[in-house]
């Protein structure tokens, strides 16, 4: 298990977060190379520190995923130094505010659809070329439990991530037949700064009041944890899913077992 990613280059977007981050850090514990992204510089800085520390190949680059040219630029830092890509993980997102949708701030709407499905939609466009030099390998894109359901307060997010599970799906039938894999992962709440965002948004005045009614929505009670997250990645990627394409996959304890 500790050298499945031997060899291979995996590409990272929001590689700054705690999901992304995690992420990264579990593929490089299993030997790939990683090209790391994210428009936090000072983030992204203190990921490729601690990799490289431990004598880890990575490459960080800041880039906004919602400009073609910062996404392509990134699949050719890539290419430039590994010479191919094996995976692309399209894990970049904002969460926008909470309002109802008849108050919903259009700017606001706009920048969570410009961030989650045109970044989603540019990593992939970008990336599939990469792939195929590579003789295949996989994408994922974070979707969420909120992908899978309505939710009051966030419809911009819900939409976002209802149409990466389109793309996700889109791109699986097309690229398929080329040994390119496309899966999206759904995690429910996940403990960072994002869900922290979302309490305040939810009970201004009390947001560990807000952590407590929705950790009571999910059976095993609790947040998930970004290491949750990352092992879901890291199997859709290892050929141990080899045959896994066009799914959307939760990492939920339970929460969505009941809708």
């Amino acid at each position: 298990m500790a050298d499945r990613f031997a060899g291979k280059v995996v590409v990272i977007t929001g590689a700054g977060g705690e999901i992304g981050a995690a992420t990264a850090q579990r593929f490089s514990n299993e030997g790939a190379s990683i090209v790391a992204s994210d428009h936090d510089s000072n983030a992204l800085g203190r990921l490729v520190e601690a990799l490289s520390s431990a004598g880890r190949p990575v490459i960080g680059e800041s880039a906004d995923v919602t400009q073609a040219g910062d996404v392509e630029r990134l699949v050719q830092t890539a290419m430039n130094t590994y010479g191919r890509v094996d995976a692309f993980i399209n894990n970049a997102g904002v969460e926008g505010v909470v309002a109802p949708v008849e108050a919903y701030p259009e700017d606001e709407f706009d920048k969570v659809m410009d961030v989650n499905v045109r970044g989603v939609f540019l990593g992939m466009k970008y990336a599939v070329p990469a792939l195929r030099k590579s003789g295949g390998g996989s994408i994922v894109n974070l979707a969420s439990v909120a992908g899978l359901s309505g939710g009051a307060g966030t419809p911009a997010y819900n939409a976002s991530k209802h149409a990466v599970i389109g793309l996700t799906r889109s791109g699986a039938v097309q690229l398929g037949g080329e040994n390119i894999r496309v899966n999206a992962v759904c995690p429910s709440p996940v403990t960072g700064r994002m869900m922290e965002s979302l309490e305040s948004g939810i009970v201004p005045d009390d947001p560990s009041a807000a952590r407590e009614l929705i950790a009571a929505r999910i059976p095993m009670q609790r947040y998930a944890e970004p290491a949750d997250v990352a092992s879901l990645i890291v199997h859709l990627c290892s050929p141990e899913a080899a045959f896994m394409n066009g799914g959307f996959y939760t990492v939920d304890g339970g929460m969505t077992a009941g809708l």
